[in-house]
């Protein structure tokens, strides 16, 4: 799923391609779900958008949003699969070498935004999973995040620095007794940290993910936001480019999980393991990551050669199940109800799937 530093990534594009210019076409293509579960629909959409300047781009988060020369305005959020695609830009955070993910119109479209000027920019909203979300929201540009489904979500911990501080953390962790990865996820508390970044902030924080938040000590609540910090700050000024992270970070190393002979370790030589709680994969440096105190009663170690694997995050077809064993698997893995990451719209409309990808973008 894209996290705070992708959307940095694409809010960035917005602007550098976008803003500034004004729609001469907007084509949209009916989706009940995307569209009409935050009840907006593709022809109130393409009514709005078209042969209005588009003024500006921001975040929230894992939500972003256009802002237009009048109000509505598109607010967005990608769910697991979403992106904004625009011709000739390489806004995606992952590579792929598929011929059929270079043809224009994209495929599974959801909107299309055509500029005026010569050149013209050409843009694509698509999603496969149909997990996305568009809206149209009715206010003055600079009071989006007073509205739904903004105001409802945690502070940007990139966006609002005077708001996400040592002490503020401290509060959020002590008032709660949950792992506090848990606590990371939550976008009710803090906009934006998905998977892959919650593991990153908490490996370098020196703290095990299912440690109840409660528990941690000052030093270890210092070590949390400076951590949280250099994480957010240091993906999103790379726009979420992976090749550009340090070499010593989890992320590098990670995604081996379940491939045959090859472990997952560190540069150093530490290994990285994985748990499972609730139904989300953690990637864990125990050597880094000890336990200080009560941990949630329902972690669960996986197996390295397990068939639940975190891998790079591609755009294939997934394979028929051979066996009824194997289905029956998988539906018992679907009814697993976990805390989402997106949170959309502060617990209307969730969504729990137990996809494992990579979510960023992939090296070559």
């Amino acid at each position: 799923m894209p996290e705070l530093a992708e959307i940095h990534r694409i809010v960035h594009f917005i602007r550098q391609h976008l803003v500034g210019k004004t729609l001469s076409k907007v084509s949209t293509q009916h989706d009940d779900i995307i569209y009409g579960k935050v009840g907006t629909s593709a022809a109130e959409f393409q009514k709005a958008m078209e042969g209005k300047k588009v003024t500006g781009a921001g975040q929230q988060g894992k939500y972003f949003w256009i802002t237009m020369s009048s109000p509505p305005h598109a607010v967005m959020h990608f769910g697991m699969a979403g992106w904004l695609k625009i011709r000739d830009a390489d806004t995606y955070y992952y590579r792929t070498d598929k011929p059929e993910d270079k043809q224009w119109p994209p495929k599974y479209w959801k909107f299309l935004l055509e500029t005026d000027g010569d050149p013209k920019t050409e843009a694509a909203f698509v999603d496969f999973r149909r997990l996305a979300r568009i809206r149209l929201v009715d206010c003055p540009a600079d009071e989006i995040r007073k509205h739904t489904p903004l105001k409802e979500n945690g502070p940007d911990p990139v966006v609002d620095t005077d708001v996400v501080t040592e002490e503020w953390l401290g509060g959020k962790l002590k008032s709660k007794k949950v792992p506090v990865k848990a606590l990371l996820l939550d976008q009710a508390v803090i906009s934006g940290i998905g998977n892959w970044m919650g593991d990153e902030i908490l490996y370098h924080a020196k703290i095990h993910p299912e440690q109840y938040s409660n528990t941690l000590t000052d030093d270890q609540i210092k070590e949390l936001h400076s951590s949280l910090h250099y994480i957010c700050s240091t993906s999103t000024e790379v726009l979420a480019d992976s090749d550009q992270f340090p070499e010593h970070w989890l992320f590098k190393h990670r995604w081996s999980k379940g491939k045959k002979n090859k472990a997952s370790v560190l540069p150093n030589g530490e290994a990285i393991t994985f748990l499972t709680v609730g139904g989300r994969t953690s990637a864990v440096v125990p050597s880094v990551q000890k336990k200080t105190g009560p941990v949630a009663g329902d972690v669960k170690e996986e197996d390295e050669s397990s068939n639940e694997r975190e891998t790079k995050r591609k755009r294939t077809a997934i394979k028929k199940e051979a066996t009824s064993t194997k289905k029956a698997d998988s539906k018992k893995q679907s009814k697993q109800t976990v805390k989402v990451e997106e949170d959309e719209d502060a617990g209307k409309d969730k969504t729990t799937t137990q996809t494992k990808r990579r979510s960023t973008r992939l090296r070559k």
